[in-house]
């Protein structure tokens, strides 16, 4: 079977969506499905030979952070020509309601399509109302949908209509269990915190201001943040505070995967829009015990609390109480761990990618293939984006921070959506 698979995020920047298209991939190959991925990024050496690169992309807020898009008639141009030449048994969009690849892919192709939905949207979404009619013609030709989460379903559900199956986020159990741990990290009372720090939803503020209270009661314990972006928070810090927080800045997987195996307790201190929650599960694989806000789909990775203890979303003392009882606790912590490995082992990517193939295998028709849709053309969707006075580069129908929809952004070093995923 020949699968493409339409990633929307920039390759080359981590992502939660890019990762998990890469993986993916990796998963389909190692099934014996010949595979190629879409994405924009840039040409790389060490890029592996089964992806097609479709041009830079552009940075857009959404969803509350920054992703990387490509979106324009140069694109287009080339989402058709890849569909055209690659005879493919099933095309695999992911976020295809985002403007990028994913939704000029559906409007491109005809035949059997599967659809993954990533995000968690909480209330009205504008861009779902406003857009409803271009959202329609992407989705119209979709055979299968899928959503990673509950709350990724919930919002298909409530935004879209109609429903998916839900086939989690995956992860690799046996790169996260054998990782080696590092010393310097490896310390009693090391804490972990994982994404962007200028990031808000990511909640690192909340870890910050629970972490007096937690030194209080734990004076070994030290902070350990992985992650780009800067933040005024740090400096105004005390320094009986600043001493025991260690940037390291953006870290590979691998070094990722270190810290994880490493540290005392991870925390996952997000105060919302959290579709999934992989990087737990990373953690879990890691044999990290897991402390995270309880949101719901945290909640739902964790199993309600059995693999990981849960705080009040965006509440300090809470967080703060949490903590100190588990690094009091090393009994406590060994439990979490153990029952967050067995629980990360069910969404080990060798069982998740077999699900995936059960679901194109409900859409692939015998000898039928994916093909070039001559009546869905960009310049008709162009030419209804003009009727609209509106402009395709955007999730609010505007061009991000005055960037043309294939040029480069004049931010050029740009951000990362869903680092934690």
């Amino acid at each position: 079977m020949k699968i493409g698979i339409v990633c929307p995020y920039d390759w080359n920047v981590p992502s939660g969506v890019a990762i998990h298209v890469h993986e993916l991939a990796e998963a389909l190959i190692d099934l014996g499905l010949d595979v190629s991925v879409l994405a924009p990024g840039d040409e790389s050496e060490e890029m592996a030979d089964y992806v097609t690169i479709a041009g830079r992309s552009i940075p857009v807020p959404y969803n509350g952070s920054v992703a990387r898009v490509s979106f324009g008639p140069r694109s287009a141009s080339r989402v058709r020509k890849w569909i055209r030449e690659g005879e493919f048994d099933v095309l695999h969009v992911h976020s295809p309601v985002t403007p990028s690849l994913g939704m000029m892919a559906c409007w491109s192709a005809i035949g059997p399509i599967v659809a993954t939905f990533h995000a968690a949207i909480d209330g009205r979404s504008r861009m779902m109302s406003s857009g409803a009619w271009i959202l329609q013609a992407t989705l119209e030709k979709v055979r299968a949908r899928i959503a990673v989460s509950e709350e990724a379903r919930r919002t298909v559900v409530q935004h879209l209509g109609g429903d998916a199956v839900l086939v989690p986020n995956g992860v690799d159990v046996a790169r996260f269990a054998s990782a080696p741990s590092r010393p310097e990290w490896s310390t009693p009372g090391s804490l972990a915190f994982l994404g962007r720090v200028d990031e808000g939803r990511k909640g690192l503020g909340v870890l910050l201001d629970a972490l007096p209270a937690i030194a209080a009661d734990q004076p070994e314990v030290r902070l350990l943040i992985a992650g780009p972006g800067e933040t005024n928070a740090l400096t105004a810090l005390p320094a009986e505070i600043s001493r025991r927080i260690h940037l390291l800045g953006r870290v590979t997987e691998q070094e990722k995967a270190e810290l994880l195996s490493s540290v005392a307790l991870f925390v996952a201190p997000h105060i919302g829009g959290e579709s999934f929650g992989i990087v737990l599960l990373e953690a879990m694989a890691a044999g990290s015990p897991v402390l995270a806000s309880d949101l719901v789909a945290f909640k739902d990775v964790l199993d309600g609390g059995r693999c990981g203890a849960l705080f009040a979303a965006g509440d300090p003392a809470s967080l703060a109480s949490a903590a100190t009882a588990l690094l009091a606790d090393p009994g406590r912590r060994a439990q979490l761990a153990a029952a967050g490995s067995e629980r990360a082992s069910e969404y080990d990517w060798a069982r998740v990618a077999r699900q995936v193939v059960a679901v194109y295998e409900t859409v692939a028709g015998r000898g039928e293939k994916v093909q070039e849709d001559d009546r869905q053309g960009p310049g008709m969707f162009a030419g209804r984006l003009r009727g609209r006075g509106s402009s395709s580069g955007s999730p609010d129908g505007g061009s991000p921070d005055g960037a043309s929809p294939d040029g480069a952004s004049p931010d050029s070093a740009g951000h990362d959506p869903g680092e934690q995923r």
